[in-house]
């Protein structure tokens, strides 16, 4: 028998050539790349918020970003491009600084600033709202409800179907930041049942099962076979949500998903997989492919070794 020659593909772009084209330009210093694709992306708010996360990803570590805006100063692209790559430091500073450990505040309030001046900048884009939703998360006491709520007002009307932005108001509500697991389920439903079919905002169930899980698997001190997480996939709850995100998202989608849809399949295809629903998990694995994102398998184990053997075992 011929051997299953399939490779997966852990592609930190999912996919997006351009803003793999326009990362090898950071490692270079160059900034003219980030300023085209940026262009060339516009208004297609789903799109700009993937790269524009990705690329202050691999600006962090470099002067990029602040090179082009020394360039252009007046550039809203590289104002919002700032004000990502500034939360993004911050939260490289807390993960190093360890869990509870609180980082310097001022490195906060610098992204906080440099989000509101992107948002000055570019008034139509709900970007820079994202980034200031999820660095308002490192403050140790969270921020005051009225001013996230008025960030997150300013967010949804310019973007009111942003799972991105849905989902770093569901970190904040989480039991891990500043809120509990009821708050932040009841946000994940909330949203999800206003969302239009075809919509990806119903995968949010999805992503605070996971993040309950991490949570619960901390507590286990990383024992997955500890006493209530074994059934943590597979209860009645969490197959009903599956299949309701199924229904809502993707059950009548025509095509596939865009590289920003990527990592919601992978929780969504996750998900299926270990609530043991085969007729949805063999045709989301299809749609899936090679192409896969590390979370949110690499919460319970190997990714490529957990989507090899799913894909041996369904034949998608």
């Amino acid at each position: 028998m011929a051997r299953d020659r399939f490779t997966l593909d852990f592609d930190p772009d999912c996919g997006d050539r351009a803003l793999t084209d326009a990362r090898h330009d950071i490692v270079i210093g160059r900034w003219q790349g980030l300023r085209e694709l940026l262009r060339a992306t516009g208004p297609d708010w789903l799109s700009r918020g993937h790269r524009v996360r990705l690329l202050a990803q691999a600006c962090a570590s470099s002067s990029t970003s602040e090179s082009w805006l020394a360039a252009e100063p007046h550039s809203a692209d590289a104002l919002v491009l700032r004000a990502a790559t500034e939360t993004a430091r911050a939260f490289n500073l807390a993960i190093a600084a360890g869990r509870g450990v609180p980082i310097d505040q001022q490195r906060i309030d610098t992204a906080v600033l440099a989000c509101l001046q992107a948002a000055d900048a570019y008034l139509d884009d709900p970007t820079p709202w994202i980034s200031l939703i999820s660095v308002a998360r490192l403050y140790p006491s969270g921020v005051r409800r009225q001013e996230l709520a008025r960030w997150w007002d300013e967010l949804h009307r310019r973007d009111p179907y942003s799972v991105e932005g849905h989902l770093q108001i569901l970190h904040y509500y989480s039991s891990r930041w500043h809120g509990t697991h009821g708050l932040m389920y009841d946000f994940a439903r909330d949203a999800a049942g206003v969302a239009p079919p075809g919509c990806a905002l119903p995968v949010l169930v999805q992503y605070a099962r996971v993040e309950e899980y991490r949570y619960a698997l901390d507590a286990a001190q990383g024992r997955r076979s500890a006493v209530g997480l074994a059934e943590h996939w597979t209860h009645d709850g969490a197959v009903s949500d599956v299949r309701r995100t199924w229904q809502r998202w993707f059950a009548d989608r025509p095509r596939g998903v865009a590289p920003g849809e990527l990592r919601d399949l992978n929780y969504l295809t996750h998900a299926a997989c270990y609530a043991g629903l085969t007729d949805i998990a063999g045709p989301l694995l299809r749609v899936q492919g090679a192409l896969a994102t590390r979370t949110p398998w690499s919460y319970t184990g190997d990714p490529e070794k957990q989507i090899l053997k799913w894909r041996k075992e369904l034949r998608p």
